[in-house]
Formats: C-alpha cells, structure tokens, sequence
C-alpha cells in the first residue's frame, strides 16, 4: 500500500474541460504510467491522480510539473497521501478519441508539418514518434497530393524548435512500414497555396502551377 502512494501523485487546479488523454499528455514523459483517474466535479477545477510505475517517476514529475501553466491554469502537483476512489484501466479504449487527434483538442502557435510518412501512418503513430522532442498538444495525419503529410503541435517553443532539430530525417516505424521524415516549421502561408492547388481541377489549377512549381509527387496527383 505504501509503495502504492509512493508512485501515485495528486495534480490539482485542472481546467473543467480536460480529458484524460490531456492527462497523460502531461505526464507521459517522466515514465510508464499505471493508472489515471480524472475527477470532474460540477464546478471546476478539476483534479486527478496519476500513478507511476516506479516512485522515482512520480518524483520527477511533481518537480517538473508542480506551478506548470496549463491552458491558463496554474497547476498543483504534489504527492498523493491516503486513499482514493477505485479508478478505471489505463489501458482501456478511450471514448473520446476521434481517430484524427487522440481526443486531445487544443491547438497551438508551436507547429511542424512532418513529410514522408508512410501511408500507413496513423495520429497515434505520428504522436509516438514526436513525443521524444517534447509535449505533443495536437497530431493530424492526411492525404495530399498522393503523399502521407502530418500536423503536429507542441504546447511550447523550445519543444518544437527541438522536434526540427532531433527528428528532421529520422526513421518513422509503425507496425507496417518505416520510412525517413522531414520535419519543419508550419508555414501557413505555403500550405494553404500548396492544398488549393492539390485540390483543384479547374483551369485555374495549370495557372496556379505556372506560377509556383510543386513537387513531382504533387503534380503527379489525380
């Protein structure tokens, strides 16, 4: 029992819209976790209690996550102490998850697009192998142009400035295929010129190629 409290830890002061996915986004990284049980009361905030394999873990994060700012709110992490309502599997398939996002919702200014996934890539996928650089708040993976392209946020600067150093022309593996990645800074701008002209088919679209070349995968699309 005691070892049990030793691995749990208590983290307060939770926005009422958060998920449990959020949860392990928050704390994935500071070792395997057991168990999550998220508590939300009718009036916020929220809390929950995150059990740990190995009690060095649960340390770990209460250091690094104890004052962190989430979304606004200004969380508590400490130690959890006594007993604590029966909670449900880890493991167990989420309700929430979409298919797209894994559940998570929030989005930020801290994006990288990922090339040359395989077209087996799935989000979670994406998500796994991203999660080395840093806090992963949102992944996407869809088609363009007959190619696999990925979206993936990070919920700060130094994470993503990171994620493009460390895994630009990396091995992605999943349980089919593997392939090398490009993984660069999110530019609105050339993306949004890039998916209009890999959509159209109109006329506009041999002008629009005129004046800015694509890619041959791009131009290779039907």
């Amino acid at each position: 029992m005691g070892r049990r409290n030793s691995c749990t830890i208590y983290v307060g002061n939770l926005p009422g819209d958060i998920r449990e996915r959020e949860v392990e986004d928050l704390f994935y990284k500071y070792g395997r976790i057991v168990d999550i049980d998220l508590k939300i009361p009718p009036r916020p905030p929220g809390y929950a209690f995150v059990e740990f394999e190995d009690p060095r873990d649960a340390d770990d994060a209460i250091y690094g996550r104890d004052g962190y700012d989430f979304d606004g709110y200004r969380l508590r992490v400490e130690l959890a102490h006594g007993g604590r309502a029966q909670s449900y599997s880890y493991d167990r398939p989420s309700s929430f998850s979409n298919g797209r996002r894994g559940g998570v919702s929030r989005r930020s200014e801290f994006r990288v697009m990922v090339d040359g996934l395989p077209s087996s890539a799935s989000w979670q996928d994406l998500k796994d192998h991203m999660r080395r650089a840093g806090d992963v708040c949102f992944s996407d993976v869809y088609r363009e142009g007959g190619a696999t392209v990925g979206v993936v946020d990070y919920t700060n600067y130094d994470d993503m400035k990171y994620a493009i150093r460390k895994l630009d022309d990396t091995e992605f593996r999943n349980a089919f295929s593997r392939a090398y990645i490009r993984v660069r800074q999110y530019d609105a701008r050339s993306r949004s010129r890039s998916r209009s002209l890999s959509y159209s088919r109109s006329r506009s679209y041999s002008r629009s190629v005129s004046r800015s070349p694509l890619p041959v995968d791009e131009r290779g699309w039907h």
